[in-house]
């Protein structure tokens, strides 16, 4: 009984804010909190990739060079950065991902 209040509380906080952007329209922000808003897709990126180049088996630091993960991570940051595009970024990151995987020996086949 708890999991589904609980579902069911989720649901109504969600529904609740969301919907308060349709029943105010004319709702302003401060230039503060929009400038704070503008960060929150970043972070929210952040918060889930790094985790997963860090700890790729979700237990134990891998810090070291055979974490094709976070080297493959590391070297999309770096196209992002040099390409500034979105699509470079994707084909660039997988691409050296696989690549690092084989290298490594860490596809199955």
């Amino acid at each position: 009984m708890q999991t589904w209040l609980l579902i069911l509380g989720m649901a109504v906080i969600t529904f609740a804010i969301r919907y308060s952007l349709f029943a105010w329209p004319d709702l302003r922000f401060p230039p503060l909190v929009r400038q704070g808003l503008h960060y929150v897709p970043t972070a929210v990126l952040t918060a889930i990739v790094v985790p997963g180049m860090l700890m790729p088996d979700g237990r134990h630091l891998a810090l070291a060079l055979d974490n094709a993960y976070l080297l493959a991570g590391l070297a999309t940051i770096l196209i992002a950065a040099l390409s500034r595009h979105l699509l470079a970024t994707i084909l660039g990151g997988l691409s050296i991902f696989f690549l690092l995987r084989w290298a490594l020996g860490q596809l199955p086949l």
